[in-house]
């Protein structure tokens, strides 16, 4: 199965409209997330990693630096895509873009039935379960980069 390539996308490119069209699509359309809070100020500067297969953009996710951690969010992958690992690729690419800038402690709210993924990745789930978009979510985060797969 060929894997995807993953790729940093600036604000502003047009591999970053084609992420933002992305989460349009799973979380507006797919998962109901109200169009209002889907994009905000984060996005201007954020990182934002895409994931291209087959010549189109299939997933993506966006990093913000915080001064106690880096923040992943909007991790999508398009639903044909999906049960391939595309999520978990990107999410070691972005996590090993941070640890390149010397940051190693890694920041995550997941909705409650994907924190299996993150719990392989090295996540730890903490704090009470909350709301987020209509959806159920849990923080998590990780320190250990010893934990993390290669």
């Amino acid at each position: 199965m060929t894997q995807p390539t993953i790729l940093v996308a600036p604000p502003f490119s047009t591999l970053c409209n084609a992420a933002f069209a992305l989460r349009r699509e799973v979380f507006v359309w797919e998962q109901k997330v109200p169009e209002e809070e889907e994009h905000d100020a984060d996005d201007m500067t954020a990182t934002h990693f895409v994931a291209v297969l087959e010549g189109e953009v299939v997933g993506t996710l966006r990093m913000i630096d915080k001064p106690e951690h880096l923040k992943i969010g909007r991790v999508a992958v398009r639903s044909l895509f999906r049960g391939r690992g595309i999520a978990r690729l990107m999410m070691l690419a972005a996590m090993e873009h941070g640890r390149a800038q010397g940051q190693n402690r890694f920041y995550l709210t997941a909705q409650t039935d994907k924190i299996g993924m993150y719990e392989k990745l090295g996540f730890v789930a903490f704090g009470e379960e909350f709301q987020d978009g209509g959806m159920p979510h849990l923080a998590m985060r990780t320190y250990d980069l010893a934990a993390l797969p290669c």
